[in-house]
């Protein structure tokens, strides 16, 4: 499939990516970056300031992150990322409160994709230290990507190219995995993955696993596994098992992922994944 297409087999036209000018937020917006490169999106890269220290240049840089990666000449000026398809906007703003700021900067422009980097055990979090993502992706009800703070991902800072073999999907009764199906399908094609394996992890018996109709236009196999006990720790050991280098979990709604946040099976997936997690709200992603 053609990256004009992207777009439009992924439902992304833009993208929303809070940064705290941190190593870790690097690597986030190195995702948000690539997402945005192969649908052709929009991505707004904002940092909420108390101080109004924060200046432009600290803001990564699209255009020398783009020429590392080979995309654009080196000393190429804006319009040559236009000509990539992409629109980036970078956006300052002054609060004491960056869940408030985000929120509202997502309430006048809507976003299809949050990507946010993550502090999991740390009990201050920086900007983040109020849970900032988690309102964030329970308010915003769009599709989340959540980077933990300390690990690579799957797209490279340097050089901008996708590791990503191995995808994990937790698989219940409810809420129902199809849309995470058909979303990691799209994710495959977009991103033009070679062969890789999908996990479909069920936590109970077979009979209980949910028929599902998997995509036959991939090289990637699909393969149903089953686990028992705690549904948070079975996820993450098979995550680890698998080498997985994302984990995809539908939610219920805009308000179901991280709704009840301590006890969650999402929520302890999040706290201790050791690969992306990305949260599909089923309503409002795929439609």
């Amino acid at each position: 499939m053609s990256e004009s297409n992207a777009a439009s087999e992924v439902g992304i036209q833009s993208i929303f990516h809070p940064s705290d000018f941190s190593q870790a937020s690097e690597i986030a917006f190195a995702h948000a970056l690539k997402i945005a490169l192969v649908t052709h999106a929009s991505l707004s890269v904002l940092h909420v300031a108390s101080d109004n220290n924060a200046d432009w240049t600290d803001f990564p840089g699209v255009r020398e992150t783009l020429e590392r990666w080979r995309l654009i000449p080196e000393g190429s000026g804006r319009a040559a990322v236009t000509e990539l398809g992409i629109r980036v906007r970078k956006v300052v703003q002054s609060s004491s409160d960056p869940v408030k700021a985000s929120l509202a900067f997502l309430e006048k422009r809507p976003a299809d994709l949050i990507v946010l980097a993550v502090r999991q055990r740390e009990p201050h979090m920086r900007w983040l230290d109020k849970s900032v993502g988690q309102p964030i992706a329970r308010a915003a009800g769009e599709m989340t990507l959540f980077i933990p703070h300390g690990i690579r991902g799957f797209v490279s800072r340097d050089d901008g190219t996708v590791s990503l073999k191995s995808i994990l999907i937790p698989v219940a009764q409810r809420p129902r995995a199809q849309p995470a199906v058909e979303a990691t399908a799209r994710l495959i094609r977009s991103l033009k993955l070679r062969a890789g394996s999908v996990t479909l992890l069920h936590v109970g018996s077979p009979g209980g696993m949910p028929a599902l109709k998997l995509p036959d236009d991939t090289a990637w196999s699909w393969n149903e596994r089953y686990g028992t006990g705690d549904p948070a720790q079975a996820i993450l050991s098979t995550a680890s098992e698998t080498a997985a280098g994302l984990i995809v979990m539908t939610t219920e709604g805009p308000h179901g992922f991280l709704d009840a946040l301590r006890g969650s099976t999402s929520e302890q997936v999040l706290r201790q994944t050791k690969c992306p997690l990305a949260s599909l709200p089923i309503d409002s992603f795929l439609g």
